[in-house]
């Protein structure tokens, strides 16, 4: 299975480092190009430790070039002299370290490039940013296009317009892209560089050129790479990046300089605008490196100074599956320790909620807990009865509802009803996510007939439909790329309308029926032409092609080796679980946006795909996993982690479960406008049913797709509803609830506590919890003992132990 070819690569990893040499040095980059005569290269001296790179050395470290003649360091830039090769050697006290150095084009003339150096030169200034003359409408008369992601217009705007004053070849000087960014003119966006500097230096010797526009001819450019792409660091340290640039036609340039830096996690580390980065705290970090439209990270790990903890927690923790392993792995090489496994009385209430949305009854609970075979067998055989109960055919099917923005508001009764019980049939026949939502984007037919074509119904244009299904079903936003080139991703204008182009042929006979045209194109707005229909990163499909074009897009969506399709939804099914996504949001799953654990994202996915996107026997490997059954109290050293598991992240029930628990434990359902009574807030086909408690606790409007609509964020509101509303009040004063049933036994005093305990927050009772409550429920006179009851009752159903899953 393609998840244990994972593991078991990673653990050669592993087992290689170990046989390695226990530290040495690098250089870093170890072959280097230096192919026109404005070429430089930064070069870096790393610490080495068992194959992993470690912080950047900076004092007593010696660089020497074999032949000065060819190329001279300078404060470690490589400055090339005339073609040849020759070796750089790097000298830390008894370690020495190489990197060969070729040097060509000395002998060649050499002009900037508009396309690859006068641009960067714009976005390194933020002339081009959105704040600037980069936003749609320009600054006092002079626009750019967003971050230079069309060449043409920026040439004509620059060369063309404002008669000639921003640029004066027969005096560079006088240029107004010259003497507004360095001050000599007066300038709103204040001083962008010095007269002399880098960045004057390209723009006056490109004007003095001629002002060469882009060409065909132009090298262009293919990737970015950032060294070093992953290191170890310690805090109040720095590390200084270096920025590589690869073009088409073969050649790498030192790019530092001219690339754009953003820290990912600030509470780990800092960077500044020539890519000197300052570590700060422990944990793991990146930084995102832009250039030219392109992304790229470094990623900075940075352990937790534990200094007494004991290397052997790791190897005697419990490990249950290949989750355990690279969590381990992770928290190992960060120096977390993790938290021991639960008790068995937390594990049922915490799968149960987290699966099917319930409590235990107490029956459950109890056979449960006097099962006296080994902890982890009941705990399995729990997890599968869980996955075979009908209530979690409500949980997901109302959580795919959220997903696919099942809402009467925007669809209608009919059409709501329908389409969810659409998804609800999907969900109980177990179907395997791709299938599903193949299904989904291929959808034709009346919407009161075949429920999934009710998603068309709801996106009227090619480009929602687009973006929509980007965001569904593999976590991309790419919306930013329908007016210019996305700033955080590597989709371009051109992939947008190619992407949104599958969908220009989807159309609507009267309001109820979808069907697929064979004619009809989205028109590019910046070109006037459509683009080539294509699936984002995909190889594009004729314009003459007859077939539905959402089949194309189909097949390459839920392709196994589609990994935005993989990741996205087990990232989804994690987050569920665990309330912290590998990566957050889970509907952010840009490349810029890493996870906390690549590795374990990689594995889950791949194991995702290896069981056919079966997500039963995904959530069976997280629910069995030790990482999920780790207990939710922090262990000495793991306290400030919230991204790495090493334990288990309390959080508050969602709306509908917690109403629905609330109904539960008080034995008085909720009733709601319409519905059949004993209708739990699970089993609402619609987010529009009116409900203040919902509302009020964060329910989603399911009006985009975006798990943002939902929120876990306390109010004052919230407390005081709980405190003080009819929703618990209410329930626990009727004559018919669980109150008057336990009142109506013979319970003595320590069972009815122990009871209530059980119901409400799914353990027994301490003996000291059980004094102090025996004490509070004593009769008073002239008050009835079921307002101390009810006042138990309410205790309980307002603590944050039933508040929140742990």
């Amino acid at each position: 299975m393609r998840y244990s070819i994972v593991c078991a690569l990673l653990a050669g990893f592993v087992l290689g480092d170990s046989l390695a040499a226990e530290s040495t040095i690098q250089i870093l980059p170890r072959e280097i190009e230096l192919s026109t005569v404005e070429a430089r290269q930064r070069v870096l001296v790393q610490q080495l430790h068992e194959q992993q790179v470690h912080s950047q050395l900076l004092e007593g470290v010696e660089l020497t070039s074999s032949d000065e003649a060819i190329v001279r360091v300078d404060d470690g830039l490589l400055v090339p002299v005339a073609n040849g090769t020759a070796t750089i050697t790097a000298r830390y006290q008894d370690q020495t370290a190489t990197a060969s150095v070729v040097v060509a084009g000395q002998d060649q003339p050499f002009t900037w490039s508009f396309r690859n150096h006068v641009e960067s030169v714009l976005s390194k200034s933020g002339c081009n940013a959105g704040a600037c003359h980069g936003a749609r409408a320009g600054q006092n008369g002079f626009r750019l296009t967003l971050f230079g992601f069309d060449l043409e217009a920026d040439y004509s705007y620059l060369t063309r317009q404002a008669r000639g004053r921003r640029v004066v070849p027969s005096d560079p000087g006088r240029s107004l892209v010259l003497t507004k960014p360095t001050g000599a003119v007066p300038h709103k966006g204040g001083i962008r560089m010095e007269v002399g500097d880098l960045r004057y230096r390209v723009l006056s010797e490109w004007i003095a050129a001629g002002t060469p526009g882009p060409s065909a001819d132009d090298a262009v450019i293919e990737r970015v790479e950032v060294l070093p792409y992953n290191s170890r660091q310690r805090p109040a340290t720095t590390q200084q990046l270096v920025v590589l640039a690869h073009f088409s036609d073969g050649h790498v340039e030192d790019v530092t300089a001219w690339a754009k830096y953003t820290t990912v996690n600030r509470n780990v580390a800092i960077v500044d605008d020539e890519g000197l980065v300052q570590i700060v705290g422990p944990g793991q970090g990146a930084i995102k490196v832009w250039y030219l439209n392109y992304n790229e990270l470094s990623f900075l790990s940075v352990p937790y100074e534990n200094d007494q903890l004991d290397e052997a927690v790791f190897d005697d923790s419990e490990r249950h599956n290949f989750i355990d392993e690279l969590v381990l792995d992770k928290l190992q090489s960060l120096n977390l320790p993790p938290s021991p496994l639960c008790d068995d009385a937390t594990f049922v209430r915490r799968a149960f909620l987290d699966t099917i949305g319930m409590l235990p009854t107490v029956a459950e609970l109890k056979e449960f807990l006097d099962d006296d075979r080994p902890s982890a067998i009941k705990r399995q055989r729990l997890v599968d009865d869980l996955l075979a109960r009908p209530e979690f055919v409500d949980y997901w099917a109302y959580k795919w509802s959220d997903l696919l923005l099942v809402n009467g508001s925007s669809l209608g009764a009919e059409s709501v009803k329908v389409y969810y019980s659409w998804i609800r049939q999907r969900v109980a026949e177990n179907m395997p996510w791709d299938q599903l939502v193949r299904q989904v984007v291929t959808a034709s037919g009346n919407t009161n007939e075949n429920g999934a074509a009710n998603f068309y119904a709801l996106h009227q244009s090619p480009e929602d439909m687009s973006e929509t299904v980007a965001q569904a079903f593999m976590g991309l936003s790419i919306t930013c790329a329908k007016c210019h080139n996305h700033p955080l991703e590597k989709w371009t204008n051109d992939q947008y309308y190619g992407m949104a182009n599958m969908f220009s042929r989807v159309r609507g006979k009267g309001t109820r029926v979808v069907f697929s045209d064979t004619q009809g194109e989205l028109i590019q707005p910046s070109t006037g032409l459509p683009q080539p229909p294509r699936p984002l990163d995909a190889e594009p499909i004729g314009f003459e092609d007859p077939l539905d074009r959402r089949i194309h897009l189909a097949n390459w969506l839920t392709a196994p080796e589609n990994r935005y399709f993989s990741r996205s939804i087990s990232n989804r099914v994690w987050a569920n679980y665990f309330g912290v996504g590998l990566v957050e949001k889970v509907d952010d799953m840009r490349t810029t946006n890493p996870a906390s654990n690549e590795q374990l994202l990689a594995a889950v996915a791949a194991y995702l795909v290896d069981v056919d996107f079966d997500l039963k026997e995904l959530m069976r490997a997280i629910l069995c996993s030790a990482t999920y059954q780790r207990s939710s109290l922090a262990s000495e050293g793991n306290a400030e982690d919230g991204r790495f598991y090493a334990r288990y992240y309390p959080r508050r029930l969602q709306a509908e479960v917690l109403l629905d628990a609330i109904s539960q434990v008080t034995g008085v359902a909720t009733e709601f406008k319409d519905q059949a009574a004993g209708t739990r807030a699970l089993q609402l086909p619609d987010s529009s049913i009116e409900s203040y408690f919902l509302s009020t606790f964060g329910r989603p409007d399911r009006v985009i797709t975006c798990e943002c609509e939902r929120s876990a964020e306390p109010s004052m509101t919230q407390v005081l509803h709980l405190y003080n509303g009819t929703t618990v009040n209410a329930k626990l004063q009727s004559e018919q609830n669980r109150i008057s049933q336990l009142l109506a036994t013979e319970m003595d005093d320590k069972q009815l506590i122990e009871q209530a305990f059980l119901e409400v927050l799914s353990r027994y009772p301490s003996e000291e919890e059980v004094r102090q409550v025996s004490e509070f429920i004593q009769p008073v006179e002239g008050q009835p003992r079921r307002l101390a009851i009810e006042d138990l009752y309410w205790s309980l159903l307002t603590s944050r132990e039933f508040l929140f899953n742990h």
